[in-house]
């Protein structure tokens, strides 16, 4: 198992993108079996996600996931208790969906997560889409009102320079993506400031664990805490 040194710039490889990957949804599915598994996608030209150190072109994908919105304008309290609740959890009665909130009126909105190598940034990068449940897309401002509320409010500051509308490097169709800009200088200060990976230094193949720890919770997906205390044992 590869550690990073002190002179690590915050950046992963390609192959080293490949084999956090599959560290991420090994413990992903350990950790959080209620919710939906992550899962490698592999690229038209590329061969199946392996364990060992080759590279691998694909990305990993979470499928429908499902947050379940007010049918009515929620007020300021709602939000609160939305945001409060954060983290996906089952829905009884309906096999492989997950929500925000369970209560009564509320309407469906399904998102599709994807992992996605950046080789410009070397960092991994956050694509999603958002539909109905008969499948018409989100606009950014119903997004918006999906979103904990400190997303929000830095999506109203910075509208299009935080989420963009771009398109997707495998599927070829819009998607919206986490911008990562400044990604590998916060990783090296997640990472390099830790006490113990500062003593025994951080362990590449759970960049993704570290990484999506701060990145899910923009969207509202938390890193089970298992996963982020194993990472750190």
């Amino acid at each position: 198992m590869g550690c990073v040194s002190p002179s690590w710039d915050g950046t992963l490889s390609p192959k080293d993108f490949s084999v956090a990957a599959h560290v991420f949804t090994e413990r992903w599915e350990r950790n959080k079996s209620a919710s939906p598994s992550w899962f490698w996608v592999n690229s038209p030209k590329g061969p199946p996600l392996l364990a060992s150190s080759q590279h691998v072109e694909g990305y990993l994908s979470l499928e429908s996931m499902c947050v379940l919105v007010s049918a009515e304008d929620s007020n300021e309290e709602e939000s609160c208790a939305v945001e409060e609740e954060a983290g996906f959890c089952e829905i009884e009665g309906a096999a492989d969906n997950a929500t925000l909130v369970q209560s009564k009126h509320h309407e469906a909105h399904y998102y599709d997560f994807h992992i996605v190598y950046s080789s410009s940034f070397r960092v991994p990068v956050l694509y999603f889409r958002a539909y109905c449940s008969d499948g018409r897309p989100l606009l950014l401002n119903d997004i918006e009102k999906d979103l904990p509320a400190c997303s929000s409010k830095v999506l109203l500051e910075t509208k299009w320079s935080f989420i963009t509308l771009e398109e997707h490097p495998f599927l070829n169709r819009p998607w919206y993506k986490l911008h990562p800009c400044g990604t590998s200088e916060w990783m090296k200060l997640l990472c390099l400031g830790d006490e113990v990976a500062a003593k025994n230094g951080l362990a590449i193949e759970l960049y993704l664990v570290s990484w999506f720890s701060v990145v899910g919770q923009v969207v509202g997906l938390k890193t089970p805490l298992e996963m982020v205390k194993s990472q750190r044992n």
